[in-house]
Formats: C-alpha cells, structure tokens, sequence
C-alpha cells in the first residue's frame, strides 16, 4: 500500500510540473534553444563553412582514399614498395601518383577486373570452370597492366633523353664558354629548353641552390634517369670536379662525343633496316610478284596439258 502511495504521489508531482512549464514557456522555445545551440556549436569551428563548401571528392573521398593507401602500404613489403618508389622517380611520375596510391589503384583493379570478368561470365551463360579462368585471367592483368605502362613510359623517357643530351650538352658549352658558370647555364638552359632532361636539369639547379653540392646532385640526377650516355657524362663533370679541370672543356669533348654516339646509333638503325624489311618481303611482297609474273604461264602450261 506505501509503495501505491508513493508511485501515484510521484505521477502527481510529474503531472502538475510538466503542465506548469508547458503553460509558462512557449511551444518554439525548445526549437529556439536547439538551433542557439547549434550557432554556438558551429562558431566554435570557424573553418566549417569552408570545409562545407569544398566539393565532395575533397572533403571524403580524398582522406578516405589516402587513409587506404596508408593502410595498402604498410602491409606491402618493403623491397616491393623501394622497386614501386624507384621506378616511379625514373618514370617522371605516373599521372601524378604516390607510391601508395599506385598501390591502391592496383588493388582496385584486383578486384574490380575479376568481378567485372566474372559476372559478363555468368550473365552470357559460360561454364563455372571457365568463368574462374576468366577472373584468373582478369586478376593477373590487373597486376601486370600498370607495371607495363609504368615500364613503358620509362622506356619513352629514356628514349628522350637520350635523345635531346646532345642538343643540351651544346646549349650547355656555349653557355659556359660565354662566361657564364655551370649554375647560370643551368639556368638559361630551363628558359631557353623544354623536355624531360631539361627538368632533370633544372632539379639540379634547385638542388644545388639548397645546399647540396653539385657532386651529389649530378650523381642522384644519373641514378634517377638510369641512361648510360648521361651517366657517363655526370662521371666525367664528378671527376673535372675532383681534379678542377674546366668544366667548358669537359662539356665540348662529352657534347662531340654525345653526337658522335647519336650518329652511330642512327647508320646502326640504317644498318638493320634491310633485315627488318625482309620478313614482310617474303610474306607480302613476294608471292604477290610470283602470281603476276608466273600466273599467266601457269595457266598456259594448264591449258596446253588438257589439250
């Protein structure tokens, strides 16, 4: 019984409290309250209209995609991640990407080829041992598709650079030799030239303006674009360095033998041209000469025999 009167006196109280402060405040006054509490929420953050305004790629899919590429990269080895970081420094960059994102883009593809593979499978109707072969195949493209165009654009820089050496090493010896220093030829060699040796070139020249010696800038530049020809030359301006030989003579003899080079690798395509165009010779032009020349007397010798 006291514990009735305990419950209906505690309704009581509860009752006559909540019509008492429903009477004195207005119905919108909890809406007020909220929304004042909002403002002051959001004027504590200052950057919250600027961060709303940023589209949606920069404000959840960027962190969210490096946060996956973070995580991508820790679990993958270290000697694989080292070959990934080092090919992508002598292939100039490869749209803009990280070394963690290249590996994020290939675990995309990891999956997103076999699934694709699989389901046109499924959908056309394919045997189950064949759609599998078909995700394996899908999922070893994936992993060997951006290796190759990774090796390929390193390739095609290698190739221009090998190609403009000579062109920069002649900028590079009239420049010096009209007084001005290996650090100013540098320079008007970034005004006057584009290419991808050129921006080799003018990482050497920041380099160097921020304290690295010129010995080891020129030596990290012949590392990261692994030409031989290029090499060769940052040898020869390591060892002028050493003995203090001039640098103007130590350019005119690389950029003679820069051209001297290129010239002998052009009569070496001349050369092979000859071999190259022999297979196409005897699989195309040839037996079509045969038909025209001996075709008629073919048909003669035919005819003459049923006669």
């Amino acid at each position: 019984m006291l514990i009735a009167i305990m419950v209906l006196t505690f309704l009581t109280v509860f009752i006559v409290l909540f019509l008492v402060l429903h009477a004195l405040l207005p119905a919108a006054r909890p809406v007020e309250m909220r929304l004042k509490l909002l403002d002051t929420m959001i004027s504590g953050r200052p950057g919250i209209e600027d961060e709303l305004a940023k589209p949606f790629r920069q404000r959840i899919l960027a962190p969210l995609k490096g946060d996956m590429a973070t995580v991508l990269s820790k679990i993958t080895p270290k000697a694989v991640r080292a070959t990934l970081e080092q090919k992508l420094i002598m292939a100039g960059g490869f749209g803009k990407l990280t070394s963690n994102e290249f590996i994020l883009v290939m675990s995309f593809l990891a999956l997103a080829l076999p699934v694709i593979t699989g389901t046109i499978g499924v959908l056309s109707g394919i045997a189950g041992s064949k759609v599998i072969g078909a995700m394996a195949l899908g999922f070893l493209v994936s992993q060997l598709l951006p290796f190759m165009l990774l090796n390929k654009k390193i390739a095609a820089r290698k190739r221009s650079i090998q190609k403009d050496l000579p062109d920069v090493l002649d900028l590079l010896t009239v420049s010096v030799e009209a007084g001005l220093g290996f650090d100013g030829a540098l320079a008007k060699l970034s005004e006057k030239m584009k290419g991808a040796l050129v921006d080799e070139f003018s990482r050497v020249l920041q380099e160097m303006r921020m304290g690295v010696a010129r010995r080891q800038a020129v030596v990290s530049m012949g590392v990261r674009c692994d030409v031989p020809d290029l090499s060769l030359f940052t040898a020869s301006l390591v060892q002028a360095d050493q003995l203090g030989v001039s640098i103007g003579n130590v350019l005119r003899v690389q950029s003679a033998a820069m051209r001297q080079k290129r010239r002998q690798r052009a009569e070496e395509q001349a050369m092979k041209a000859p071999i190259k165009m022999l297979l196409p010779l005897v699989l195309f032009i040839f037996p079509s000469l045969f038909v025209v020349l001996l075709g008629p007397a073919v048909i003669q010798m035919f005819n003459s025999f049923l006669k």
